[in-house]
Order: structure tokens, then C-alpha cells, then sequence
């Protein structure tokens, strides 16, 4: 062998080698090696070379690309020996419909392969990451990938997102109208029933945000969100029907209202008398205001207070009879209970004239 590449490692008697550098496809073929003893022994190998797969380059993409669209992406690799095997991915998930392509070189020992990816531009991919994967055995499990970003340009899609699903009267809502497209839809446009919005007053505009306060009947109808950009439009509708305001009796808790009575009795001798009670009543400061209707607990305060008066005037009354019951003599009157005439019952009374005043009892 006559090339400077080649280099005789080891020689004896039972063993010859040599090394190959900077191996190409020609040195791919058959090597004898011969021992000259008697007789001649010789052996023979094949040497195999494989050949190494270019870096794979994606062709067909222009940018940007419109939606609905057809694309065609072409992945090719030469000089693989044997033929390299070529891989589709979208964001890391493979695609398997592809066209698959081979073709030998012109030294007819590498091949050139080449993959073709076709489908419609959808929304869903712009962005996406498209990669093309060149797998071959003289790679050692490290293949090689080219990749592509895709830019897809699409109309708008145009979406309503109410704040409040059931609106009543007086009350406020908000209507946002969300765009998305590419290139970036340009401010909406909102109308109502085809026409401007009747009231800028109440209706107010904040760039994708509508605001509605202190609905009413007239503000029924049907809204409409408009967006656009290069590409074209979109709009969609959402329908407001304003309710009668729902009225909910609600359980209420009483609250007793602070109340005072006053009763003040005189017992005489002869009579007795019971003054009128008087009461008093007190709103209590926490109790609801701005409630028309009768105040059911300043009644039953009322009530309570007459019927504590009359039941402490019916046992005064009782007690007072009680203990007045039967005949009283004074001492005037003793030892005249026989005389025959007043004049005489006068004259035998004890004690005369002289110590009446001493005499007098009185009964509280």
C-alpha cells in the first residue's frame, strides 16, 4: 500500500496491522493481508465506509403565510451511505403523513434524501416549531435537526364575555369583547341594533370594554363587537335583555324597643285612687330605618305596659280591700254602744272632750 494515510502499526510473525487515517468513501473495499512463510498464508477483510449525512436544510417556507393556505416544506440531506432516514416534527409531536424521497448520488456510492411536509395554514400553528430530524447510524444516536418557526396571519376571532349573567333593572354590566388575531386586530367597534350607541352617557367605550350602568327596558336589544385588522374582520353579538328587579322577602328578627312605665298609687282614709299609668317608649337606635308599615314592637311594648299597669292596680286594689274589711270603733266610740240617743252616747264617752285629740287613729 502506497499512501501516506496508511501506517503499519505492528509486524511479526503473527500479527500485522495497520491504521487508516482521515478515512474516505474510497477506501471502502476489500484488504488482503499475506504471511510469506512456507506455504504463503493469507487473509482477507472487507472494509465498509459509511457515509456521514450533511446538516438537513428546510426549504418551501415564506413568511408570513395566510391562513387556509397550502404549505409545503421540503427537508433534504446528502452524502448519507447508506440513505439516511428523515423524521417530521410539530412542537415535538411527529407527523407521519410526509412524502419520502431517495436518490443516489453521482458517485453512485452516497444518496440524497429529501422529505416533503404538506398541509393548510391553520391559526392554531402560528407559532408553532416545525423540525425536520436526519437519523443515520454513523450519527451515533446524536441526529441532526433543522427547524423552522412558522408565522401564520389570520382574520380575527372575536368572542363577548358579559359580567353579569342576569341583569336587572338599575343595575350595571359589563361587556368585553376579546380579539385575537394576527397582526393584532385594531380597537373594536360596538354597536346596538345596527346603529351607534343610543346613550354615551350611561354606554361608555373604554378601548375593548363596554360599560352599561342603571339598566333599564330600553336597553334591551342586541350588541355587536367588531374587530379587524390587514387580513380581514369578524364581529359577533351577544343579546341583553334587562329583568324586572326580583324582590325577595327576607326574614326579619324583631328587635324589642326599650320601654319605661311609671305607676304611682295614693291611699286615703275614705277613697282610694290609682293614677293612670304613663308610658314611655323608646325607638331603639338600630332598628331599620326608611320601613314604612306599622311598628310591630312598639305595639306589643304598649300592650306590655297596660297589662303590667292594670295587673299591679287590680292587686293593690285587692291587698287595700283586704285589710279594710270588717267594723272600726274609735275610741270615741267606746261605752256608747248602749246609750239610747246620741246626745247621751256623747256625754258617757271615755275620755271626753279633753284628750280628743289624743285619740284620733288613722288607717293608711
Amino acid at each position: 500500500l502506497r499512501d501516506n494515510r496508511i501506517e503499519l502499526v505492528r509486524a511479526s510473525w503473527h500479527e500485522l496491522s495497520i491504521s487508516v487515517s482521515d478515512v474516505s468513501l474510497s477506501d471502502e473495499g476489500q484488504y488482503t493481508c499475506s504471511l510469506f512463510t512456507m506455504p504463503v498464508k493469507t487473509s482477507k477483510a472487507f472494509l465498509t465506509v459509511l457515509g456521514v449525512p450533511e446538516k438537513p436544510q428546510i426549504t418551501g417556507f415564506t413568511s408570513p403565510v395566510m391562513e387556509g393556505e397550502r404549505m409545503q416544506l421540503t427537508c433534504k440531506t446528502s452524502g448519507s451511505k447508506p440513505a439516511a432516514d428523515i423524521r417530521w416534527f410539530k412542537n415535538d409531536k411527529e407527523v407521519k403523513d410526509v412524502k419520502y424521497l431517495k436518490e443516489e448520488d453521482a458517485n453512485r456510492k452516497t444518496f440524497t434524501v429529501s422529505s416533503t411536509l404538506d398541509f393548510l395554514a391553520d391559526r392554531n400553528d402560528d407559532g408553532a416549531v416545525v423540525s425536520c430530524r436526519v437519523d443515520h447510524e454513523s450519527l451515533n444516536s446524536t441526529p441532526q435537526i433543522a427547524m423552522q418557526v412558522l408565522e401564520i396571519h389570520y382574520t380575527p376571532l372575536v368572542k363577548i364575555i358579559s359580567s353579569n349573567s342576569w341583569p336587572e333593572e338599575g343595575q350595571s354590566i359589563v361587556l368585553t369583547c376579546e380579539s385575537k388575531g394576527k397582526p393584532v386586530p385594531e380597537p373594536v367597534l360596538w354597536t346596538k341594533d345596527g346603529g351607534e350607541l343610543p346613550d354615551p352617557e350611561r354606554m361608555v367605550v373604554n378601548g375593548r370594554v363596554l360599560s352599561i350602568s342603571f339598566l333599564n327596558k330600553t336597553d334591551n336589544g342586541t350588541y355587536r363587537c367588531e374587530a379587524k385588522n390587514p387580513i380581514g374582520r369578524n364581529s359577533t353579538e351577544y343579546v341583553l335583555i334587562v329583568h324586572d328587579v326580583f324582590n325577595t322577602l327576607l326574614p326579619t328578627t324583631v328587635i324589642p324597643s326599650l320601654t319605661t312605665a311609671t305607676v304611682t298609687t295614693t291611699v286615703a282614709l275614705t277613697t282610694s285612687k290609682t293614677t293612670s299609668a304613663t308610658a314611655i317608649s323608646t325607638r331603639d337606635p338600630n332598628a331599620l330605618a326608611g320601613k314604612t308599615g306599622p311598628d310591630h314592637a312598639l305595639i306589643g311594648g304598649i300592650v306590655a305596659v297596660v297589662v303590667f299597669v292594670t295587673l299591679c292596680s287590680i292587686i293593690l286594689l285587692g291587698r287595700y280591700l283586704a285589710r279594710h274589711k270588717g267594723t272600726y270603733l274609735t275610741n270615741e266610740a267606746k261605752g256608747a254602744e248602749d246609750a239610747p240617743d246620741a246626745d247621751t252616747a256623747i256625754i258617757n264617752a271615755e275620755g271626753s272632750q279633753v284628750n280628743a285629740e289624743e285619740k284620733k287613729e288613722y288607717f293608711i
